[in-house]
């Protein structure tokens, strides 16, 4: 499916490629996330639609609220260049990086926890099999 710049897409080939329902992308353009171009009824996705509902899905596995993901776009829609917004934009940066640290290191500890039961089990088994039976 094409990805090019200008390329149009419609909600179905979106739905395809990110595995939404067509009304889970309604609802990211009700919430005022993604903004697609009309023609009649129909709606046409430009490619940062495209790119913003790429990172909804993202950050939603992360664990991004809706209004963060908002906030984030808002705050890279809008004057970019000031020292104000570019200053908000490195805050919300920041705390996100250190919410996903503590994420990882969280999702560690229990892979950790996971493969010591895992051994466990194999030596638990491990001793049973040797065991003659009766």
């Amino acid at each position: 499916m094409a990805t090019s710049v200008n390329h149009r897409y419609k909600i179905s080939e979106l739905a395809t490629l990110f595995g939404l329902s067509h009304r889970a992308i309604r609802y990211y353009e009700a919430e005022g996330l993604i903004a697609p171009e009309r023609k009649g009824q129909q709606r046409l996705y430009r490619y940062q639609d495209y790119l913003r509902l790429s990172l909804i899905v993202r950050g939603k596995r992360l664990g991004f609220s809706l209004a963060e993901m908002r906030e984030l776009f808002e705050l890279y829609d809008a004057e970019k260049n000031t020292p104000r917004a570019l200053q908000q934009m490195i805050h919300a940066i920041q705390q996100r990086q250190r919410r996903l640290q503590q994420q990882q290191e969280d999702i560690q500890a229990i892979m950790d926890e996971l493969n010591r039961a895992e051994t466990q089990c194999y030596r638990q088994l491990s001793k049973w099999s040797r065991q003659p039976s009766s």
